[in-house]
């Protein structure tokens, strides 16, 4: 539905730019600071005392920015050792005091404390650990060895065996992460992010709290311990709190819409020492592109900033160097309906007479074609496909259009969720589809034996010789045999094992299409799927995709050899013909784009109930962070912005056939904002 009448009125943060700066003498400097920014980027680089949030829109050059600061506070002095750069990789602080240091010509700029939080954390904590009970010499336990512990206490505690189904090793040490970056309870992270596993609270409280005394013990720490442990650590000692406070006068974050609610927490007691007012403490991000709130990241972190530290200055961002003005008055239209957000409005230098298209077609298999042929046609314009990149909310969502692009020998690489055929789970139906279509298939028999509860690999080994050998076969099968509970004794084969063969014998039949094998073979295996996997939930799904691909096909033959193409990565590894990068289409989760951008940007599937999901619409801070997936998606584009939904698409999870354009572009096209948009049927 659209949404040019909201109901409730939006929060709006109104954002004043004051001119009272403390100035320097800058002829003394090296770098022409009003040459090289724009008036935004100035204002932020000119703030020297007290707090400030910058909002800085997307492609407004807040690297730039950033840089730009710590290059000032050198030349006017500061200590490089006093100035605090945190961000979320290593590589991206590295480059920006390199930066720093070319534009000064001296390397005392890389002398500034520049890192992630972890690596901050790790620092202070290998000094002032045995405060908080700590030796020094803690070891760091990396995610593998996290979940290794896991499981030895899991089995030590009986739940490893325990009848009942339990959080695999990964899930619980999610649980645990969560728990700490949101300061919550570990049964809100239960009831909000994993309810089908409500039952198991109490156990799995159990047997986290004997994983926090194991490291405890063992003098070793996780990745989330290093925060945890440093807020501790600054909270309960006013001695070393101080110290470390009157080292670092100048802090500054990056990406701080992305920060969780332990990092905002570091962020606030590194500057305790001072009045909120007077805390030199600079940060730097954009509330449109809160996007990760599924890793604990808290967009109200960016929203309180100003409480937390009141009187702080808030400068904007706003000139963009990306995007055309076109594309970016679509952006600003979608992030306009947010219920809660800074006001800014995106502009660029750059015209054009090229509007967005939003591209309707008629089913996603259709969906699949138009964005082919757009993409065959860029190509012939001249464009290469490493400037050219299909986004898409879920990684499920490529499924059908990576088969197409395989069909029209289009190579291609996916960031965010594996390739269709790579998927465990789709492997394991596509073995299922494979043995009936060629019943002497080794390899795929071999797989699905040991998905069967008591199979290991020497009873699937000898199964599978039985079959090739023909001591086994689906055609022995009597219609006895399949419906029976008991296992035929000539045979010797498992109970599990005999179950199987009565599917694969049930979806075998001549006379019925794939789609038809497929939805039997889906129904066996849902209970496998859901024993073998803590997220079955999203993997259904994905079974979900793959029945409706299956829908369009004939014939086993024609399913199992588009599902058989050798990916086109793989056979362009050896190709001299031309650049391996000039070869490459980016296929991309939203998520997995963000900070990236290309020339050509094509959003698909953004339909009511896929984008956002139906999931988001009861949860309005879900619906909110779905909103900035279609705005950080759209700021990818450089020149050309392609949006395409299918219409027709029943979903089957809640029964209900998906119509409606993505409620984030309905309205657009009746609106005056958008008179002369392209409206193509497909």
């Amino acid at each position: 539905m659209g949404e040019n009448s909201p109901a409730v009125q939006p929060k709006r943060f109104v954002l004043k730019r004051t001119t009272d700066l403390s100035r320097v003498d800058e002829s003394r400097f090296k770098v022409n600071y009003e040459r090289e920014l724009n008036p935004g980027q100035l204002d932020a680089v000119r703030h020297v005392d007290g707090p400030a949030l910058v909002i800085a829109g997307a492609g407004t050059g807040k690297t730039r920015t950033l840089t730009y600061r710590v290059a000032r506070l050198v030349e006017m002095g500061v200590d490089p050792k006093s100035i605090l750069l945190l961000t979320f990789t290593r590589r991206s602080a590295k480059e920006m005091l390199r930066r720093a240091a070319m534009l000064l010509h001296d390397t005392k700029a890389e002398d500034v404390s520049g890192g992630t939080f972890h690596a901050f954390a790790n620092l202070t904590l290998r000094k002032y650990s045995p405060v908080i009970g700590y030796n020094q010499n803690f070891s760091i336990l990396d995610q593998g060895d996290s979940e290794d512990v896991i499981n030895l206490l899991r089995t030590q505690l009986g739940l490893a065996a325990s009848k009942k189904r339990f959080p695999r090793k990964g899930t619980l040490l999610a649980m645990h992460s969560l728990q700490l970056s949101r300061m919550a309870s570990l049964d809100e992270v239960i009831e909000q992010d994993y309810p089908h596993f409500i039952e198991e609270t109490e156990n799995i409280t159990r047997l986290l709290t004997r994983y926090d005394d194991y490291k405890r013990r063992a003098n070793v720490m996780d990745y989330d311990d290093l925060i945890t442990n440093l807020v501790v650590l600054l909270e309960s000692s006013s001695e070393v709190r101080a110290a470390v406070t009157k080292k670092y006068k100048y802090i500054m974050v990056d990406e701080y819409q992305d920060v969780n609610r332990l990092q905002a927490r570091v962020i606030e007691r590194l500057s305790s020492s001072r009045e909120p007012t007077q805390a030199n403490v600079m940060v730097v991000g954009d509330d449109a592109q809160s996007i990760y709130r599924f890793r604990g990241a808290d967009v109200k972190n960016i929203f309180e900033f100003p409480d937390l530290f009141p009187g702080a200055r808030i400068i904007r961002l706003e000139e963009n160097y990306r995007s055309t003005q076109p594309i970016l008055a679509l952006t600003n239209r979608i992030i306009s309906l947010a219920s809660e957000r800074y006001e800014k409005t995106l502009f660029s230098r750059m015209t054009s007479d090229e509007l967005p298209q939003v591209v309707c077609a008629e089913n996603e298999h259709q969906q699949s074609v138009y964005v082919v042929e757009k993409i065959l046609e860029f190509r012939e314009q001249g464009a290469k496909l490493e400037d050219i990149a299909v986004l898409f909310r879920s990684g499920y969502m490529s499924f059908d259009l990576e088969l197409e692009l395989q069909r029209a020998n289009i190579p291609f690489q996916k960031f965010g969720g594996m390739k269709f055929i790579e998927t465990a789970h789709i492997k394991d139906l596509t073995a299922m589809l494979r043995v009936i279509h060629n019943p002497k298939d080794a390899v795929s028999w071999y797989r699905i034996l040991l998905l069967q509860d008591g199979v290991g690999p020497r009873s699937a080994e000898k199964i599978v010789q039985d079959i090739l050998n023909d001591k086994v076969s689906l055609k022995r099968f009597t219609d006895e045999v399949v419906t029976g509970m008991e296992p035929a004794p000539d045979m010797g084969i498992p109970q599990k094992v005999m179950e199987l063969f009565g599917a694969l014998k049930m979806a075998s039949r001549e006379d019925s299409l794939p789609a038809e094998k497929t939805e039997q073979l889906i129904q066996f295996y849902k209970p496998l799927l859901r024993r073998k996997y803590d997220d079955y939930q999203k993997r259904e799904k994905d079974l979900e995709t793959f029945q409706l691909i299956t829908d369009r096909y004939q014939s086993m033959q024609s399913l199992l050899s588009d599902l058989s193409l050798e990916p086109p990565t793989e056979s362009l590894a050896g190709s001299e013909d031309a650049p391996k990068e000039d070869e490459i289409l980016t296929l991309s989760t939203i998520h997995s784009a963000k900070g990236l951008e290309w020339n050509t940007v094509i959003i698909t599937n953004c339909l009511d109930g896929r984008f956002p999901s139906i999931a988001s619409a009861n949860d309005p801070d879900s619906l909110e962070e779905e909103r900035r997936l279609m705005y950080v998606a759209s700021t990818r584009a450089k020149e050309h912005l392609i949006i395409t939904y299918p219409t027709n698409l029943y979903d089957r999870e809640a029964g209900i056939v998906l119509s409606k354009p993505s409620r984030f572009i309905d309205g657009l096209v009746e609106s005056e904002f958008a008179e002369g948009w392209v409206i193509a049927e497909e």
